[in-house]
Protein backbone atom coordinates (compact mmCIF):
# COMPACT_ATOMS: atom_id res chain seq x y z
CA UNK A 1 0.00 0.00 0.00
CA UNK A 2 1.59 3.45 -0.64
CA UNK A 3 1.98 5.90 1.50
CA UNK A 4 1.19 8.82 -1.36
CA UNK A 5 -2.87 9.90 -0.43
CA UNK A 6 -4.61 11.44 -3.59
CA UNK A 7 -6.81 14.11 -2.38
CA UNK A 8 -9.79 14.40 -4.50
CA UNK A 9 -11.94 18.26 -4.54
CA UNK A 10 -15.38 18.38 -4.00
CA UNK A 11 -17.42 20.68 -4.24
CA UNK A 12 -21.08 19.96 -3.15
CA UNK A 13 -23.66 20.06 -4.15
CA UNK A 14 -22.86 17.75 -7.36
CA UNK A 15 -24.46 17.06 -10.48
CA UNK A 16 -27.49 16.11 -12.01
CA UNK A 17 -29.05 19.18 -10.27
CA UNK A 18 -32.38 19.43 -9.38
CA UNK A 19 -34.26 22.40 -8.33
CA UNK A 20 -33.44 22.71 -4.94
CA UNK A 21 -29.54 22.21 -5.34
CA UNK A 22 -29.10 24.50 -7.96
CA UNK A 23 -30.45 27.46 -6.05
CA UNK A 24 -28.06 26.09 -3.44
CA UNK A 25 -25.25 26.32 -5.91
CA UNK A 26 -26.18 29.43 -7.15
CA UNK A 27 -26.16 31.07 -3.76
CA UNK A 28 -23.06 29.33 -2.47
CA UNK A 29 -21.25 31.35 -5.77
CA UNK A 30 -23.19 34.65 -5.02
CA UNK A 31 -21.84 34.55 -1.39
CA UNK A 32 -18.39 33.41 -2.59
CA UNK A 33 -18.19 36.54 -4.92
CA UNK A 34 -19.51 38.92 -2.75
CA UNK A 35 -16.75 38.00 -0.15
CA UNK A 36 -14.21 39.55 -3.02
CA UNK A 37 -11.42 36.71 -1.53
CA UNK A 38 -10.10 35.53 -5.10
CA UNK A 39 -8.26 32.75 -3.80
CA UNK A 40 -11.38 31.39 -1.98
CA UNK A 41 -13.69 31.81 -4.66
CA UNK A 42 -11.10 29.66 -7.48
CA UNK A 43 -11.39 26.79 -5.28
CA UNK A 44 -15.04 26.37 -6.70
CA UNK A 45 -13.25 25.95 -10.44
CA UNK A 46 -11.33 22.91 -11.84
CA UNK A 47 -7.71 23.19 -12.21
CA UNK A 48 -8.41 23.94 -15.53
CA UNK A 49 -11.50 25.94 -16.32
CA UNK A 50 -11.84 28.11 -18.70
CA UNK A 51 -13.77 31.59 -18.74
CA UNK A 52 -15.36 33.91 -20.70
CA UNK A 53 -15.65 36.66 -18.70
CA UNK A 54 -16.77 40.12 -20.86
CA UNK A 55 -13.87 40.26 -23.18
CA UNK A 56 -11.32 38.37 -21.10
CA UNK A 57 -10.80 34.72 -21.43
CA UNK A 58 -8.32 32.90 -18.52
CA UNK A 59 -8.09 29.46 -18.27
CA UNK A 60 -6.92 27.92 -15.02
CA UNK A 61 -7.19 29.19 -11.66
CA UNK A 62 -4.24 30.94 -11.41
CA UNK A 63 -5.57 33.36 -14.34
CA UNK A 64 -9.38 33.43 -12.60
CA UNK A 65 -7.05 34.44 -9.51
CA UNK A 66 -5.49 37.59 -11.28
CA UNK A 67 -8.85 38.28 -12.93
CA UNK A 68 -10.52 39.00 -9.49
CA UNK A 69 -7.74 40.43 -8.04
CA UNK A 70 -7.69 43.31 -11.03
CA UNK A 71 -11.62 43.30 -11.50
CA UNK A 72 -11.53 44.65 -7.42
CA UNK A 73 -8.89 46.60 -7.90
CA UNK A 74 -11.53 48.79 -9.95
CA UNK A 75 -15.02 48.03 -8.85
CA UNK A 76 -15.31 49.18 -5.45
CA UNK A 77 -18.18 48.58 -2.82
CA UNK A 78 -19.11 45.29 -4.92
CA UNK A 79 -21.93 44.27 -3.98
CA UNK A 80 -23.96 40.89 -6.30
CA UNK A 81 -26.84 39.18 -6.52
CA UNK A 82 -27.17 35.76 -8.73
CA UNK A 83 -30.40 34.17 -9.93
CA UNK A 84 -30.88 30.61 -10.70
CA UNK A 85 -32.72 30.55 -14.50
CA UNK A 86 -32.44 27.29 -15.49
CA UNK A 87 -30.90 23.64 -14.94
CA UNK A 88 -30.29 20.73 -16.43
CA UNK A 89 -27.70 17.38 -15.40
CA UNK A 90 -24.31 19.24 -14.73
CA UNK A 91 -25.40 22.97 -16.12
CA UNK A 92 -26.66 26.08 -14.78
CA UNK A 93 -27.31 29.24 -15.75
CA UNK A 94 -27.93 32.33 -13.78
CA UNK A 95 -28.41 36.04 -14.10
CA UNK A 96 -27.05 38.47 -12.07
CA UNK A 97 -26.57 41.63 -11.22
CA UNK A 98 -23.66 43.45 -9.37
CA UNK A 99 -23.73 46.78 -8.40
CA UNK A 100 -20.21 49.07 -7.99
CA UNK A 101 -18.22 52.27 -8.29
CA UNK A 102 -15.21 53.13 -9.53
CA UNK A 103 -12.26 55.31 -8.67
CA UNK A 104 -14.42 58.94 -9.93
CA UNK A 105 -17.38 57.96 -7.27
CA UNK A 106 -19.32 57.12 -10.58
CA UNK A 107 -21.91 54.49 -9.69
CA UNK A 108 -22.66 51.19 -12.15
CA UNK A 109 -25.04 48.40 -12.16
CA UNK A 110 -23.39 45.66 -13.96
CA UNK A 111 -26.17 43.04 -15.62
CA UNK A 112 -25.56 39.31 -16.66
CA UNK A 113 -25.92 36.24 -17.43
CA UNK A 114 -23.52 33.11 -16.68
CA UNK A 115 -23.43 29.76 -18.05
CA UNK A 116 -21.85 26.96 -15.83
CA UNK A 117 -20.68 23.32 -16.31
CA UNK A 118 -19.72 21.58 -13.71
CA UNK A 119 -17.86 17.92 -13.35
CA UNK A 120 -19.01 15.02 -11.23
CA UNK A 121 -17.52 16.59 -8.47
CA UNK A 122 -19.19 19.89 -8.50
CA UNK A 123 -16.20 21.95 -9.48
CA UNK A 124 -16.59 24.31 -12.23
CA UNK A 125 -15.24 23.48 -15.35
CA UNK A 126 -16.75 26.17 -17.60
CA UNK A 127 -18.25 29.69 -17.06
CA UNK A 128 -19.26 32.05 -19.73
CA UNK A 129 -20.37 35.04 -18.56
CA UNK A 130 -21.66 37.80 -20.77
CA UNK A 131 -21.87 41.62 -18.67
CA UNK A 132 -23.03 44.92 -19.51
CA UNK A 133 -22.72 48.17 -17.35
CA UNK A 134 -25.28 51.28 -16.87
CA UNK A 135 -23.81 54.02 -15.13
CA UNK A 136 -26.42 55.10 -12.31
CA UNK A 137 -26.65 57.33 -9.96
CA UNK A 138 -26.04 57.36 -5.74
CA UNK A 139 -29.89 57.42 -5.40
CA UNK A 140 -30.59 54.50 -8.10
CA UNK A 141 -28.63 52.11 -6.40
CA UNK A 142 -30.70 49.08 -4.91
CA UNK A 143 -27.74 47.00 -3.07
CA UNK A 144 -27.51 48.65 0.22
CA UNK A 145 -26.38 46.25 2.61
CA UNK A 146 -23.06 45.96 4.50
CA UNK A 147 -19.97 44.78 2.49
CA UNK A 148 -19.97 41.11 2.06
CA UNK A 149 -22.86 38.04 2.23
CA UNK A 150 -26.18 39.60 1.44
CA UNK A 151 -28.48 38.83 4.16
CA UNK A 152 -31.72 36.42 3.55
CA UNK A 153 -34.17 38.69 3.71
CA UNK A 154 -32.46 41.09 1.11
CA UNK A 155 -35.14 41.32 -1.82
CA UNK A 156 -34.08 39.12 -5.08
CA UNK A 157 -33.19 40.61 -8.47
CA UNK A 158 -36.97 39.72 -9.19
CA UNK A 159 -38.55 40.91 -6.30
CA UNK A 160 -36.18 44.36 -7.36
CA UNK A 161 -37.73 44.31 -10.72
CA UNK A 162 -34.07 44.01 -12.18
Amino acid sequence: MSDIQVTQEIKKPLPPFNQESAIFKVRLAEDAWNSRNPEKIALAYTQETIWRNRNEFPQGRKQVIKLLQQKWKKEHQYRLIKELWAFKDNRIAVRFAYEWHNDSEQWFRAYGNENWQFDDNGLMVIRHASINDLAITNKQRKFHWPQGRRPDEHPSLSDLGL
